[in-house]
């Protein structure tokens, strides 16, 4: 039986029943009251503000912005990885802040489609501002009915970064490149006490390295269909399970790396407990110094007869954006103030050389303060790029996915075993 009010309905006109059925779930959580009635207050939910990188540079912008612009003031609500349920919940109320800061991933992906938040393409273009914006994150963040969801902001680099000093110490002569170099380097560090390949495998790290890995023999239209649809049944998408369960079952992997999480990870290879993990820029940037010295960063070794003419990495420009709220639309000449100076080339080049951070936008500014970032950023035609999978699962598959990975990264466990956990998280779809 349908339900009377869709999630579609809810979010849209958010609905003062649904939202306080919502309220005791979120008792004491100043987001929640997080609409200012005040028309001079631009309210910005945002993953910046704490620990986050990134963070330090985005509260001084804002200081800066209210320098410049003493009419209007700016009110910062910070949640970390709940922010989407956090704000969903806001919107059901109709209290939701005008301007959301976040990835394009799981909840965010119906957005725009549910009203949840507004299409900012009118805006983009109104304000002379899609020129700042790079053609690829343009495309990435447009859905199939050609709506903008939010205005670009972070990408991106996701290579391999390499511990020169701990493969040398192994007696591992060059940086892998082929699957096979790999397993005789992790057998090698080992055989040191070392720890290959770190890898958060009960989190989403884990998960966009499977990813990665399972992309060897997928062109990428083809893993497109994959991580749309959940068919892995097709030769390529199979190939790549069977040389992840390889990799896998011949010791690449951290011990244990189905409990892991991102945190572990960073942990390992920044204390230099591991020789090698798959990260993010953001992670490269917060390697410490001593260890960044000795660590080259390239692409994952691949397999024979792989599709790609290089070692693969992600890039991705869809890692945290502006949105506008119907809430923001009411306040939309303070939300074109804020927006016009963040896209500010100025302000824009401080994230990069302030915070390693990459850039969905254009910019000259480089990453001197941060070599992995910069070294990062100079990969070309050596590594082939794959799909971040993110802008492709279906929302409902997301969290699912998670588990899977956690099943694909336990030794031992079948390509076909892999394989179902896989399909089986788009059941619910």
């Amino acid at each position: 039986m349908r339900s009377s009010l869709t999630r579609r309905e809810l979010l849209a006109a958010g609905s003062g029943l649904a939202a306080a059925a919502a309220l005791p779930a979120l008792s004491g959580c100043s987001s929640l009251a997080s609409a200012d009635s005040d028309p001079d207050t631009l309210v910005v939910h945002t993953q910046l503000g704490t620990t986050a990188p990134g963070s330090p540079t985005y509260l001084a912008a804002v200081d800066r912005f209210r320098e410049e612009n003493p009419g209007v003031k700016v009110k910062n609500l910070v949640n970390g990885d709940d922010l989407a349920q956090v704000y969903e919940t806001s919107r059901l109320a109709r209290k939701e802040a005008d301007v959301v800061m976040v990835n394009l991933y799981d909840k965010t992906l119906a957005w725009t489609d549910v009203g949840a938040t507004v299409d900012v393409k009118p805006y983009l273009d109104d304000w002379g501002l899609r020129g700042r914006v790079l053609p690829a994150a343009l495309a990435d963040w447009t859905d199939d009915e050609g709506r903008v969801r939010a205005f670009p902001y972070f990408a991106t680099n996701w290579p391999v970064a390499y511990n020169r000093a701990l493969l040398d110490r192994a007696g591992v002569a060059g940086i892998p490149t082929t699957g096979d170099q790999l397993i005789a380097a992790a057998r090698k560090l080992r055989a040191k006490g070392i720890a290959p390949v770190t890898v958060g495998g009960n989190d989403w790290t884990g998960q966009k390295l499977l990813a990665q890995i399972i992309q060897t023999f997928l062109s990428q239209e083809e893993a497109r269909h994959v991580y749309s649809t959940g068919d892995f049944s097709g030769r390529g998408a199979r190939r790549g399970i069977e040389y992840f369960t390889h990799l896998r079952d011949a010791g690449v992997f951290a011990d244990k790396a189905q409990g892991l999480t991102s945190d572990s990870m960073t942990t390992q290879f920044n204390t230099e407990e591991a020789a090698v993990q798959s990260a993010m820029s953001s992670a490269l940037a917060k390697v410490p110094e001593n260890v960044a010295r000795h660590t080259e960063v390239g692409g994952w070794p691949l397999a024979d007869g792989a599709v790609h003419d290089g070692p693969t990495v992600i890039r991705a420009y869809t890692l945290i954006g502006f949105w506008i709220s119907p809430n923001g639309v009411r306040k939309i000449e303070q939300v074109e103030k804020f927006l016009r100076f963040m896209y500010r080339e100025d302000v824009v080049a401080r994230f990069v050389t302030e915070s390693g951070r990459d850039m969905a936008l254009r910019t000259d500014a480089v990453s001197t303060g941060f070599p992995l970032v910069g070294a990062a950023q100079r990969l070309g035609s050596e590594v082939s790029q794959v799909l971040l999978p993110d802008v492709y699962v279906p929302p409902a598959a997301a969290q699912p996915l998670i588990t899977a990975t956690s099943t694909s990264f336990t030794r031992g466990t079948s390509p076909a075993r892999v394989r179902a956990a896989l399909e089986s998280a788009y059941r619910s779809v």
